[in-house]
């Protein structure tokens, strides 16, 4: 953490006063300074009317000062906030340039004669994008892992009859289809968890119904490929698991990990979140949980100065709670680790340029100029990130609105976005 960074952290220990706004005695010199006296006026106009359950927090991270704070320790409900904790720690933990593989695992043997005698296992590794390539190209626009080119690579390797089965294998998850917020059965907010997703677990491309079972439902369908491409195979496809002494035949690899959490952050995609909050723990122990990947997730913070209590990914649990606080210490430390930050920075929606921003503050100084993550539940809304205001220097917010009305809140919110962005310089 750069030496601004720490001070920073230690003033916010230092001047923490549980609630209402700093008192601004005596105006300091330079325009800045004086725009933000202004500022803190403006924007404990906008909190009030959010109530006593709400919170917010805005520092200037270029001169290592807070700016605002209103009730800003208490810990709030995240909603989807949390998935800043979520891709913060997966960009950590993998790398922003790392992918899940999704494999094909054999145990039998290739005759001269294109025969393969044995199983093929197709193997999940966490992968939220693997699918079909058409339904790829129309949600994620490309670049997503298509079961048509492990078939295309399974008859490169001569491989033109399959005397068993294509058998799907999920286990490097467990086989909760849910969080807490739906007593870990598939929610509709979410649709049913797997290592092995196909189609984020739809039954059809449409997005009617669920897949009962994601394994047999992949397996189906690299079945149908390997077909559609003239290789036969004799058995049904089924769920199971490869034996340990099968042997790798091919893979297919999923977009970065960087991209990953763009397509979590941007749109707020709750499937995405919780396949990588278990891939967290896929890939420190080898199966991948919601309560592990939540511990890990929440560690991450912990060693970056922040506290956060999480129980899922997507921010659907009521459970995920952090204070303002605790969340702009995040944002902070984030921006001094060089390899991750501009992944997790780059992953973020652009005020009324594109995902869950893209319609809210169209015009005035917070356009372009703001980047975050907006979360909502009932009675819930919540935006923190950056804004680079006119001045050119940068400041973390996070405003945490408990027991609002979500509509009027981002009201509220939009306003004090712009009041930050439109600070200008000396």
């Amino acid at each position: 953490m750069s030496p601004r960074h720490t001070a920073l952290l230690a003033t916010l220990a230092l001047t923490a006063l549980g609630s209402g706004v700093p008192s601004a005695a005596a105006a300091p010199s330079g325009s800045v300074q004086n725009e933000e006296l202004v500022l803190r006026g403006k924007l404990a106009r906008e909190m009030r009317p959010a109530g006593s359950s709400s919170g917010a927090y805005v520092a200037n991270v270029d001169r290592g000062r807070a700016v605002f704070q209103w009730r800003h320790k208490r810990a709030r409900i995240l909603a989807s906030n949390t998935k800043l904790f979520t891709t913060s720690a997966a960009l950590a933990r993998f790398g922003p340039a790392a992918r899940l593989n999704t494999g094909v695992r054999g145990d039998g043997e290739l005759d001269l004669d294109g025969t393969y005698r044995g199983n093929l296992y197709l193997v999940g590794g966490g992968d939220p994008t693997f699918g079909s390539r058409r339904f790829g190209l129309r949600a994620y626009g490309g670049g997503a892992s298509a079961v048509e080119d492990l078939a295309v690579k399974l008859k490169e390797l001569g491989i033109l009859r399959v005397t068993g089965r294509v058998v799907g294998d999920e286990s490097r998850f467990d086989t909760l289809r849910g969080g807490p917020d739906s007593g870990y059965r598939t929610s509709i907010y979410v649709g049913p968890l797997s290592g092995l997703a196909y189609n984020r677990g739809l039954a059809s491309e449409s997005g009617r119904g669920f897949q009962l079972s994601p394994p047999t439902f992949a397996a189906a369908r690299l079945d149908s490929a390997l077909a559609h491409r003239g290789v036969s195979v004799e058995g049904a496809a089924r769920a199971g698991r490869a034996p340990r002494d099968s042997r790798l035949l091919t893979f297919v690899s999923s977009p970065t990990i960087a991209r990953l959490a763009a397509l979590t952050n941007k749109p707020s995609d709750n499937f995405f979140a919780e396949t990588l909050l278990k891939d967290l723990e896929m890939q420190a122990t080898g199966k991948g949980t919601t309560a592990g990947g939540a511990r890990i997730a929440a560690a991450f913070a912990s060693r970056l100065g922040s506290a956060a209590r999480l129980m899922d990914g997507s921010g659907l649990s009521r459970g995920n709670r952090a204070s303002p606080l605790a969340v702009a210490k995040l944002l902070i430390a984030l921006r001094d680790r060089e390899d991750e930050f501009p992944a997790f920075f780059g992953s973020l929606s652009i005020a009324g340029r594109d995902g869950t921003l893209r319609p809210r503050m169209r015009r005035g100084p917070a356009r372009s100029r703001c980047r975050g993550k907006t979360g909502t539940l009932s009675g819930v809304s919540a935006v923190s990130g950056y804004c680079k205001a006119r001045s050119g220097e940068t400041y973390v917010f996070s405003i945490l609105m408990n027991g609002v009305n979500p509509f009027g809140a981002r009201r509220l919110q939009d306003r004090m976005l712009q009041a930050i962005a439109g600070v200008r310089g000396d």
